[in-house]
């Protein structure tokens, strides 16, 4: 399936200042230079906050890991949790269409979902409650067919189950995920003939039904706005608290940072990342500026004329001219590029963003500049100097 961003974008993104400490959390779980690490739980960060993906999201991430907007693009349209348009206030349906789910009934749960939300898939009904869109296997297989409805699987549907889950979700409700024809995970249908004992303790529900179940609220999207930086809605001793205004043990402010967020500060953070995050201000505006730094260029190639820059795998004829205009003509000069400076370079090569790092420019350009042969710097460029 193409995934593409949505037409219209919303003008800036930022993320609340809860969001933003906690963001700083996870930055602080990898070490100096690994900070792009973080790029998968920022980008759901700022979906729940957001409701959806958007653009200014996708490039407000970019600038806090440092990283070329092309390579933050590409992990959000790469994995289906990510949500490249609006979504329903409650919940987006996904319905699985593998073959398992479409061999015992996908497609008449999907029947369903444009009849009571919308015709066509990424469209928001009427009422602004629900969105749905078939997606690949969620691994089920066993409970097909199946859909993930919020956080949640509920598994072993039927038109008339998916109905009335709908429904009660538009009432306000959250049915209890998992099997919905009364099996207690994945065992035969016709019942165990081993391993009988299977449910040990004798709890209600598997393992990760419970966890749903005490939780209480898992459509709900986590904003920014009332819920703590660590845990969303654990409160003490690990017990699930309402998230309701008034409500007993509601949390109505996020909490003080723990130390080892607090304690995140510019000297962990790219450059790239820009002063904001430094001094401890929310605001962040991703500008081109933003992504990375530039490298030192040139005016002129020197004395001798510019090397051959198309030696480098990946460079043609239409790049070598990108690159002299931007003040590139040599191969030492590529091999000095740092982290910040590639990223710099990779998100204004117009028409070629991410080439420098999928190609391996710099890796291929410190060979030749040491003298190395073509084909020595092609084999570092296609990576068969890892093997």
């Amino acid at each position: 399936m193409l995934r593409r961003l949505y037409k219209d974008q919303p003008e800036s993104f930022a993320f609340t200042a809860a969001n933003l400490e906690w963001a700083k959390g996870q930055i602080s779980k990898y070490p100096e230079g690994r900070q792009a690490s973080a790029v998968i739980p920022l980008l759901w960060r700022a979906q729940e906050q957001e409701g959806w993906l958007s653009r200014p999201a996708i490039e407000y991430v970019a600038g806090l890991l440092g990283m070329a907007y092309i390579r933050v693009l590409e992990v959000a349209t790469f994995y289906f949790m990510f949500q490249l348009q609006p979504v329903g206030s409650v919940a987006n349906i996904q319905i699985c269409g593998t073959t398992s789910c479409m061999i015992c009934g996908a497609e008449d749960l999907i029947a369903v979902c444009k009849e009571l939300i919308a015709p066509t898939p990424h469209t928001v009904s009427a009422d602004g409650k629900f969105s749905w869109e078939e997606v690949e296997c969620m691994g089920a297989c066993a409970n097909a067919p199946m859909a993930q409805i919020g956080k949640d699987y509920y598994e072993d549907l039927t038109p008339e189950v998916l109905r009335g889950l709908i429904a009660r979700f538009s009432a306000g409700e959250v049915p209890v995920p998992g099997p919905q024809n009364g099996r207690y995970s994945s065992e035969p249908l016709g019942n165990l003939t081993s391993l009988a004992d299977y449910r040990g303790t004798g709890a209600t529900y598997n393992g990760s039904v419970q966890r749903a179940v005490d939780i209480g609220e898992t459509v709900k999207r986590i904003d920014g706005t009332e819920v703590p930086l660590e845990t969303p809605w654990l409160g003490d001793g690990g017990k699930a608290v309402s998230q309701l205004p008034g409500a007993p043990g509601a949390v109505s402010a996020p909490q003080e940072a723990p130390p080892a967020v607090a304690a995140v500060a510019a000297k962990g953070l790219p450059e790239a990342a820009g002063g904001a995050l430094a001094k401890g201000k929310p605001e962040f505006e991703p500008a081109p500026e933003v992504l990375g730094v530039k490298p030192q260029s040139l005016e002129a190639a020197r004395e001798g004329g510019p090397d051959d820059l198309k030696l480098i795998l990946g460079i043609g004829p239409k790049l070598e001219e990108l690159c002299h205009q931007l003040g590139f003509y040599h191969f030492d000069q590529i091999a000095e590029w740092t982290e910040a400076e590639v990223a710099w370079v990779d998100d204004n090569l117009e028409g070629f963003k991410g080439r420098v790092t999928r190609d391996r420019w710099v890796a291929q350009a410190k060979v030749l500049a040491a003298g190395g042969s073509v084909e020595e710097a092609e084999k570092v460029g296609r990576g068969e100097d890892a093997k």
